[in-house]
C-alpha cells in the first residue's frame, strides 16, 4: 500500500516520492489459559528478544485475556532464517462474541465524547506510538521481512502520519452542517470490525483504527495472523494512552473462523478489509446476510506508462525499483511498465540492470535493498507465477525462479523482470504479489491507455513522461482510484482506493472518516455547533 506516499518521520516530513524507498511438538499448543496481564508483560518461548509482545492472549475490553474458544497455536516464523519466532494462538466464535459485546457495551459512551476528548486522546497514542517506534521497527522486521532501512523510514511512520492526520482532520471535520430547512448530522457508524494484511502492517492498522477513534466508534481488530507482533505492540500503545475500556478490542485468528464470525455477526455495524479482491468478495457475501456496510480496499495490478518524452533510464529506473520496493508486496505496485515500442529494448535493458544490481539479503542488514517475502505460501506462490510467464511465452530479462544465488535459506524471490509480455498473460493479469515486472510495449497513446485499463483492478496507475499536458490527458482516461505523475508522492490526505475490482470506498485524510460515520438528517433544527 505505502510505497509512494509522504512519510512523516519522528522529526517532520520526509517525501518518498513516488519511486521506491532506496534508504538505506515445538508447535504445540504451548498456552491453555493466562491471566490478565499487563499491556508491557512480554514471554520468550523462541526467542529472547526483550520487545516481543504476547501472542497467546487477546486484548478484549481493556484487558488482556486467555482464549475462550478452543485454541490451536500457529508458528511464527521468521522468513529470512525459516525459524519460528514465537507462536500465535487463534481464536474462535466465543472470542469474537466476546470482543464484539465489549465493543458494543462501550459504544453509547464513547459516541458522545466530544472532539476535544478524542483530539486528547489521539495526541496521547501519537506520544506513546514514538515511544514505541523500535519495537515496532523490531517487530515488522522479524514478522515480514522487510528491510530495516523501509522499516525505518516508512513502514513504523506511516503508523504515525495516519494518527497525526486524523488528529488534523478532527480539528475541524463537521460533524453537523446545516443544509436550507434541514439539519445533517454525521454520527459514528456504532462497532467496527477491522481486518488487515500482513504487507504494511502497521500501516494498515492505524489507517483503520484512527479514524474510528477519531469519529467515536469503537472496534474490534483482526489482523493477519502472518503479523501479530506489530498489531499487539499498537494494542499495547492504545491501553498505554488510555483508550476506554471496550472501545479498542483484539484478537488473532484466520480469516475462515474469526474474520467470518465478525463479518457476520449482528452488532457489527461495518466490516472494513484490505485484503485480497477474494477475500473482499468473502466478506462481502458473509456481511450480506445482516445488510451492514462494507468498505474494501483490494488488490491491484497497477500500470506505470512511460510516455515518448521521457527521461527514459531515470524512468524506468524509478519504475522497476518502486515494482520491487517492500519485496513486491503492495497492493499498488506498479507492476505492468508500458513503453513506446521504439524505446522498448532500450527500457527492457535498464530494468534487467536495475533488477541485477539490487542488494537482496538479510533484512536486518542496513545496506540491504530487498528482504524475503512474508512465507513460504508466498515464495511458492511467485515461483509458480514466474513459471507460468516463461510458460505462457514471456522472456525471463532478469531474475527468474528460485532464491538468488547467494542465498541458501529465506523466502528469498530473485529480482524478476518479463519483456515479450502480452497484456493476455497471466502475469500481466493477476496480481503476483512479489517482485515481478511486466515491460509491455504500445504503439500509440491510445493503446497505452486501452492497455492500462484493460485490467479488472483500479487502484493505482502511474505516468511519466515530459510534456505536461499529454501526461495530463493520459492520467484522465485512466480507470484508477491514484494517478502518480512523473514520481509524484502520495499525500496522508488524500484518499486512497481503486475503481473496479480494487474495492469501495476510500481511506486517509477526511475521506477515510466518512466510511466511520451514518448521515442523519433532521429536520426543524437551527444553527449547528
Amino acid at each position: 500500500f505505502f510505497d509512494s506516499i509522504r512519510i512523516f518521520t519522528l522529526s517532520g516530513p520526509f517525501n518518498c516520492g513516488g519511486s521506491a524507498f532506496t534508504l538505506a511438538g515445538m508447535y504445540k499448543r504451548l498456552f491453555v489459559s493466562a491471566p490478565p496481564l499487563g499491556a508491557r508483560q512480554v514471554h520468550r518461548r523462541f526467542s529472547t528478544a526483550a520487545w516481543l509482545p504476547r501472542t497467546d492472549v487477546f486484548y478484549i475490553n481493556g484487558q488482556w485475556v486467555a482464549p475462550l474458544s478452543p485454541s490451536s497455536a500457529m508458528p511464527l516464523v521468521n522468513p529470512a532464517t525459516e525459524q519460528p519466532t514465537t507462536s500465535v494462538i487463534m481464536g474462535g466464535v466465543a472470542d469474537v462474541n466476546s470482543a464484539v459485546a465489549a465493543a458494543k457495551k462501550a459504544f453509547p459512551a464513547f459516541a458522545q465524547t466530544s472532539r476535544e476528548e478524542r483530539l486528547s486522546l489521539l495526541a496521547r497514542v501519537i506520544e506513546v506510538y514514538k515511544r514505541r517506534s523500535k519495537d515496532l521497527a523490531d517487530a515488522i522486521i522479524t514478522e515480514m521481512g522487510c528491510t530495516r532501512s523501509l522499516t525505518v523510514s516508512a513502514q513504523v511512520p506511516a503508523g504515525l502520519g495516519h494518527f497525526t492526520a486524523a488528529h488534523k482532520v478532527l480539528q475541524t471535520y463537521r460533524f453537523e452542517e446545516p443544509q436550507g430547512k434541514f439539519l445533517i448530522r454525521k454520527e459514528p457508524i456504532g462497532v467496527c470490525a477491522l481486518i488487515t494484511p500482513w504487507n504494511w502492517p502497521a500501516n494498515q492498522v492505524t489507517l483503520k483504527v484512527a479514524p474510528a477513534l477519531a469519529t467515536g466508534c469503537t472496534m474490534v481488530l483482526k489482523p493477519s495472523e502472518f503479523s501479530p507482533l506489530s498489531a499487539t505492540i499498537i494494542a499495547e500503545v492504545l491501553h498505554e494512552a488510555g483508550v476506554p475500556p471496550g472501545v479498542f478490542n483484539m484478537l488473532h485468528g484466520d480469516g475462515p473462523t474469526v474474520g467470518a464470525a465478525l463479518c457476520s455477526h449482528p452488532d457489527v455495524d461495518l466490516v472494513t478489509l484490505t485484503g485480497s479482491t477474494r477475500a473482499g468478495v468473502q466478506v462481502s457475501k458473509a456481511a450480506a446476510d445482516t445488510v451492514k456496510k462494507v468498505a474494501l480496499e483490494l488488490g491491484g495490478k497497477s500500470p506505470n506508462i512511460l510516455l515518448e518524452q521521457v527521461d527514459l533510464k531515470a524512468a524506468v529506473k524509478r519504475g522497476a525499483l518502486h515494482c520491487f520496493n517492500n519485496s513486491g508486496q503492495s497492493c499498488n505496485s506498479p507492476t505492468r511498465m508500458l513503453v513506446p515500442a521504439k524505446l522498448y529494448k532500450e527500457a527492457v535493458e535498464i530494468a534487467k540492470a536495475t533488477a541485477e544490481g539490487l542488494r537482496v539479503g538479510d533484512p536486518t542488514s542496513d545496506d540491504t535493498q530487498m528482504g524475503p517475502v512474508v512465507n513460504s505460501s508466498q515464495f511458492s506462490k511467485i515461483q509458480e507465477m514466474i513459471r507460468a510467464g516463461t510458460s505462457e511465452g514471456a522472456k525471463v530479462a532478469a531474475g527468474g525462479v528460485g532464491r538468488p544465488s547467494a542465498l541458501s535459506q529465506g523466502y528469498y524471490v530473485r529480482p524478476t523482470v518479463f519483456c515479450d509480455v502480452s497484456n493476455s498473460m497471466r502475469i500481466a493479469r493477476e496480481e503476483i504479489f512479489g517482485p515481478v515486472l511486466c515491460v509491455i510495449p504500445y504503439r500509440s497513446e491510445a493503446e497505452a491507455v486501452e492497455i492500462a485499463n484493460d485490467t479488472p483492478y483500479g487502484l493505482s496507475a502511474y505516468v511519466q513522461g515530459s510534456d505536461q499536458d499529454q501526461v495530463m490527458r493520459v492520467a484522465a482516461q485512466l480507470r484508477a482510484g491514484n494517478v502518480h505523475l512523473n514520481g509524484a508522492a502520495g499525500d496522508f490526505d488524500a484518499p486512497f482506493g481503486g475503481f473496479k475490482q480494487s474495492g469501495i470506498g476510500r481511506e486517509r485524510g477526511v475521506y477515510g472518516f466518512e466510511d466511520f460515520t451514518e448521515i442523519k438528517a433532521i429536520f426543524g433544527a437551527a444553527g449547528s455547533r
